[in-house]
């Protein structure tokens, strides 16, 4: 007996496969099973049905008889999809009968092997590398969808135009296609036809995407504020301009009393930094490594201090056993903690995908931008948290303690954007800041 075999994403896709190939020749279907297929290279695999079958030459019924009237709308092949899946029907004389679905190995697929295929499907998602792939793969495919909308060829001018300052300032392609869409179906022609116009409504559409955290204005006291995030961020000299920014009287605050906890004494230097820095401002430094310690300097600073601040050790997302072990060290400040994560506007889109989906145990309350400075360009920045829908609390932009950290404001970003000529006076008015908010203690 002669076997064949065809591969497809289901069974629909199969028969057509085999209806291609063969005609309207009746077929059994012998077995199927899940396999793994290679893509380009032996990257991004995937997984695809594999169907075996037979040619039949005696009176059976035509599979295929249930393609005759789909293209009225009837689902092709559905009563014999039925009939396989529950088993019915038989082969010619020696061949098995219809299987269930069976793995890649050939064994039978039953419901809890179902679950357990779910599960580790899903565990494989968290997984760095594979999530830095499937990131690049969609930038790859937005890139192109991007770059087929931007150079329709009845596209005005002005998106063109616009288009090319929102990728020249490395907004995501799905984030740009949002702004020329929404150009597309809300300006007139008239508008359109005013690139400085514009580019000023492209300005209010950024900013209404970009969340700003709301500090809660009662607090616990003492405050925990805790900053984490990957190596090389300025998480330690972020903590130091808190401190000073918190600690030192500003516009008629009172200053408030500070602690600091650093859980990084592993870092070269930076036990020295911090202790250095906490002697020049009168602050007390404390070091700690386990859950136990970290519990009972925050039970002996709660006493004296209005705010305690805690460093982290820097860890790479990629390294889940260390995060696992910073995370379990953290659950000893409770569930009042706020935390930060602290991420550099250097960082690629990608790669702040990647840390935030690795640093989301941690549940974070609001994101740390630091390094502004460092770069011309922060539509990743934008793009990635506009996204996942996280909001920014502050914003660092130098070495100086306190001057260079501010409370995260729309203006900063949308300052800071190049080759848009901003209008100041119009985007104050659309997002004022708010002098008035105080903190008041419980």
């Amino acid at each position: 007996m002669l076997t064949y075999v065809e591969q497809g994403r289901d069974l629909d896709e199969c028969f057509k496969k085999i209806r291609r190939r063969f005609g309207d020749a009746r077929v059994q279907v012998l077995e199927q099973r899940f396999v793994t297929a290679g893509g380009l290279l032996g990257l991004f695999p995937r997984e695809l049905l594999e169907v075996k079958y037979c040619l039949l030459s005696d009176g059976r019924n035509n599979p295929f008889s249930a393609m005759a009237g789909s293209r009225s709308g009837s689902a092709p092949y559905q009563g014999y999809t039925s009939a396989l899946s529950t088993g019915a029907g038989t082969g010619p004389p020696g061949a098995p009968a219809n299987s269930s679905t069976v793995t890649a190995t050939g064994q039978p697929l039953r419901g809890n092997d179902e679950e357990e295929k779910r599960k580790i499907l899903a565990s494989a998602g968290k997984d760095p590398a594979i999530l830095q792939v499937l990131s690049e793969v969609r930038n790859i495919k937005e890139i192109l969808d991007t770059a087929n909308d931007s150079q329709k060829a009845d596209e005005h001018p002005s998106l063109r135009r616009l288009a090319g300052v929102l990728r020249g300032n490395d907004f995501s392609p799905a984030f740009t296609n949002s702004i020329l869409d929404r150009a597309r179906k809300e300006l007139s022609l008239e508008i359109l036809n005013d690139y400085q116009e514009l580019q000023d409504r492209a300005l209010e559409w950024i900013g209404e995407r970009i969340s700003i955290h709301e500090e809660d204005q009662f607090h616990r006291r003492p405050r925990l504020m805790v900053l984490v995030g990957p190596t090389g961020v300025g998480k330690t000299s972020t903590i130091a301009k808190l401190a000073a920014f918190y600690g030192t009287d500003r516009a008629g605050r009172k200053p408030q009393t500070i602690k600091i906890i650093t859980i990084d004494a592993f870092k070269v230097g930076a036990k020295a930094q911090i202790e250095t820095f906490g002697n020049y401002m009168g602050i007390s430094v404390e070091m700690v490594d386990n859950y136990e310690g970290l519990r009972k300097a925050v039970a002996l600073g709660s006493a004296g201090a209005d705010m305690i601040l805690i460093d982290t050790i820097g860890k790479s997302p990629r390294d889940s056993k260390k995060l696992g072990e910073m995370h379990q060290i953290l659950s000893a400040l409770g569930p009042h903690a706020e935390v930060h994560l602290v991420i550099a506007a250097t960082t690629k889109a990608s790669d702040i995908e990647i840390i935030l989906q690795q640093f989301e145990p941690f549940n974070f309350q609001a994101v740390v931008i630091t390094k502004l400075d460092e770069t011309y360009r922060l539509g990743n920045v934008i793009s990635v948290l506009a996204d996942k829908g996280k909001s920014i609390s502050y914003v660092t932009d130098g070495q100086k303690v306190p001057r260079d950290i501010q409370i995260a404001h729309t203006l900063r970003f949308l300052g800071c954007l190049d080759d848009f000529t901003v209008n100041r006076e119009k985007l104050e008015k659309r997002f004022p800041r708010d002098e008035s908010k105080m903190i008041r203690w419980r």
